[in-house]
């Protein structure tokens, strides 16, 4: 759903990009406090600092996964957005942030998206999904046990309606500010139809990654704290709680994060470098939309048109499979350093503000 360049007049560019700005400014410091940015040490803040270093590779691999587009009816395919997956693993605010990395990364390096639409896309696809997302998702969990199934539950239907929610968002900015004169009730039966569909993908996508996370370390997975997840004995026929075992060593659990974290960036850079090639090459839901309803007329080149990697390949490089691999998996290093480099200084920012005299 990556809107170009010309799609929306100056006017609802510019107000989009204040409103992108604004909600930049208050993910950070919305994410300073997900990742322990008070002065007192509750549960919720250590689980912070063991997520906060996950921030960085949630980006990187949804920027990976988004290479993968997926079919999803005749000629058309979709894509992940990545709302829905960053809320949950790393909370909301963190989430913006998380794909807005990725949106800033794709625009100037890959030409994927326009700049000057930037702002467009971030409310759309950053915002509106996380958003969304995040607050479906803490509906269910609110009368349902807090438990794996539970969660990975609540995270398929979050995904799956945050995606048609986006839709709808880009219906009605397109209804104001966009250049061509089309029918808008067509855009919106066009665009809410076939994202609903791609909403599906997405549902699967997030629902089976949140899974894997918690299967292995539900405390590193923000959606799931407070997560009890008890070993059962059999006693006399009666299943009872087990004993609660001791908390891991700091030097084990950090070696646990480790290895979650290696297993992430290596899927990564696997999906980006080499199953991407395999990926659906239909136009995404909006440029298909946009080809038949006629709303990209006015369409312009984009600004970094001419990067050695515009397009997803590399300059230069004529195998195609390999100027794919290659563009991948620099994007996905680009994208964990860049995102890497935010959460430290938030991170940094956050340990270096004095607490408060109690």
């Amino acid at each position: 759903m990556h809107v170009p360049d010309g799609f929306f007049d100056a006017p609802t560019s510019a107000v989009t990009g204040a409103v992108a700005v604004g909600a930049l400014a208050v993910s950070l410091r919305g994410a300073r406090q997900e990742q322990g940015g008070t002065s007192r040490a509750s549960e919720a803040e250590r689980g912070g600092e063991r997520t906060a270093p996950l921030a960085g590779l949630v980006a990187a691999f949804i920027f990976a996964v988004q290479m993968l587009n997926f079919p999803v009816a005749a000629g058309t395919s979709g894509h992940l957005l990545g709302g829905a997956l960053a809320a949950i693993l790393v909370g909301p605010f963190t989430g913006v942030l998380c794909v807005s990395v990725v949106l800033l990364m794709q625009g100037i390096l890959f030409a994927d998206g326009g700049l000057t639409a930037l702002g467009v896309n971030i409310t759309d696809m950053a915002i509106v999904t996380t958003v969304v997302a995040y607050a479906v998702f803490r509906g269910p969990l609110k009368v349902l046990p807090r438990s794996r199934r539970s969660v990975t539950a609540a995270s398929f239907v979050a995904a799956l309606l945050s995606v048609p929610a986006a839709s709808v968002a880009f219906t009605l900015l397109y209804a104001v500010g966009g250049t061509t004169d089309v029918s808008i009730g067509k855009v919106a039966t066009a665009m809410i139809g076939v994202h609903v569909l791609i909403g599906v993908g997405e549902a699967a996508i997030t629902a089976l990654t949140v899974g894997a996370v918690i299967a292995v370390r539900p405390d590193l997975v923000y959606g799931a704290r407070g997560m009890r997840q008890g070993l059962k004995l059999r006693v006399n026929g009666v299943l009872v709680d087990a004993p609660s075992a001791p908390s891991a060593p700091v030097a084990g659990a950090r070696a646990s994060r480790r290895a979650v974290w290696a297993t992430g960036l290596v899927t990564s850079l696997v999906l980006a470098g080499f199953v991407s090639f395999y990926a659906s090459s239909d136009p995404d839901g909006l440029e298909k939309v946009a080809r038949d309803q006629g709303i990209d007329a006015r369409t312009e080149e984009h600004a970094a048109a001419g990067s050695p990697l515009a397009d997803y390949g590399v300059e230069d490089v004529s195998d195609a499979r390999l100027s794919g691999g290659l563009a991948g998996v620099i994007g996905v290093g680009t994208t964990v350093a860049a995102g890497s480099v935010v959460f430290w200084a938030v991170r940094r920012r956050r340990t270096s503000v004095p607490s408060r005299v109690r």
